[in-house]
């Protein structure tokens, strides 16, 4: 959930290498729709200039400061939603906190009763991000970098999850051993295994667009490619549920699906510039997605309302479009970039090990500065996860991974 966001590389990337004068032309038509009514003096010099520009990195090649930013602003909601603001936690006699929280906090239940949103924004910015990353990739770049990114955490989030839930026991069932370690592959919602922690379901859904996304940068990622995936992605995920075919289900996600298609347009906006096909798009996943936020409230959230999911769901969305459009390229800030390292593991860990420490602790402090005082714990040992186990592990793995491709290559030339 926390790709570098960069919007360059340091040489020129492969797809400009790629790029046919075909496909120059293409981009030039994109940026300038109109030009071909231009005389022809007129359409050769800053048309070029701009095919130029859109295949070799896009409108910048900063770090895009403002998602890292969105990210840790999403995982807070998610956090404050899980401790303050889900039905569960509004039940007499619940676990958490042993009475409703809307008697507890009213304020901070009302307001955290939206903050399942925050997981919607995540799929956004991966669509976005992924897109961004994979460009002018390779399949085994692309696999190595999903591999190093989204393991290392993850497997310590699962040793210091299951450590609290064996030390506090009461609150969270224990799993068994076996399905333990099978939540280390990441792949036990396709095994039939439940997650140790709630939160993960989010995990499957990302799997499941990586590896839809992979057929796509195994062909060379292009304007042209994305936005036909985009569209029959689209329409898979709307024929799926009334097909009854579980597998298409199963591959279409139509739960996210549209929530990841709105970040591919988006990041095709910030790398061509606009066009009514992108904005068409990007509109026909608002409407869809304001449909399964509906969806999501009558079977799971239950406690928020419908227009106040769809004008916060749209709000995020904006800003999204204003940062793809440039708008927000002026935002800078080394914390920034901290915040955005901390929000992949924070998400991983608040949850289940969160709501345990809020019922041990939950008599010893006034209600709203527990739920403070729970988040900046956690996020001070998502901080040092990231420095102490995330990062000099990523390293490892990636040495180990390109070691091993780079043998599984040389051993085509062997007997």
């Amino acid at each position: 959930m926390s790709e570098r966001v960069v919007t360059g590389v340091g040489a020129t990337p492969v797809a400009a290498r790629r790029s046919s004068s075909t496909e120059r032309q293409f981009v030039v038509g994109l940026r300038r729709p109109f030009s071909s009514l231009a005389p022809a003096g007129q359409r050769s010099g800053t048309g070029a200039a701009e095919a130029k520009r859109a295949t070799a990195g896009g409108r910048g090649s900063g770090r895009l400061y403002a998602i890292d930013g969105l990210r840790l602003l999403a995982a807070l909601m998610v956090a404050v939603h899980h401790y303050a603001g889900t039905w569960r936690v509004d039940q007499p006699a619940n676990l958490i906190w042993n009475r409703p929280v809307s008697d507890i906090m009213p304020t901070v239940f009302r307001f955290g009763a939206y903050g399942w949103i925050g997981v919607e924004i995540f799929f956004v910015i991966s669509g976005f991000v992924i897109c961004m990353s994979c460009w002018g990739r390779t399949p085994r770049q692309f696999f190595v970098s999903r591999v190093i990114r989204l393991y290392p955490a993850y497997w310590v989030a699962i040793v210091v999850t299951t450590a609290v839930l064996v030390s506090l026991p009461g609150v969270w069932e224990r799993q068994r051993t076996r399905e333990i370690l099978l939540n280390f592959t990441m792949l036990q919602s396709g095994s039939g295994v439940s997650n140790i922690d709630g939160v993960y379901w989010t995990l499957w859904s990302e799997l499941r667009f990586y590896l839809l996304f992979l057929a796509v940068v195994a062909t060379g990622l292009t304007y042209r490619k994305v936005v036909v995936f985009c569209c029959v992605w689209g329409a898979a995920a709307m024929i799926a549920p009334a097909s009854g075919f579980r597998l298409l289900v199963l591959v279409a996600n139509p739960q996210g699906a549209w929530y990841f298609i709105a970040g591919l347009a988006l990041y095709l906006m910030h790398r061509f510039g606009q066009d009514l096909l992108l904005w068409g798009i990007l509109g026909m996943a608002w409407l869809m997605g304001q449909l399964e936020l509906g969806h999501r409230i009558d079977q799971v959230e239950r406690v928020s309302g419908w227009r106040g999911s769809v004008l916060i769901f749209s709000v995020f969305l904006l800003v999204m479009v204003a940062i793809a459009l440039g708008l927000t390229d002026r935002v800078h800030g080394r914390w920034l970039v901290t915040a955005g390292a901390l929000t992949y593991p924070f998400y991983l860990m608040h949850y289940a090990a969160g709501t345990t420490v809020i019922n041990r602790l939950r008599d010893t402090m006034d209600a709203r500065l527990l739920v403070v005082t729970v988040i900046a714990g956690f996020l001070a040992l998502s901080w040092l996860v990231h420095r102490l186990v995330e990062r000099p592990l990523a390293r490892l793995l990636k040495r180990g991974l390109d070691t091993s491709f780079a043998r599984l290559r040389n051993a085509g030339n062997t007997a």
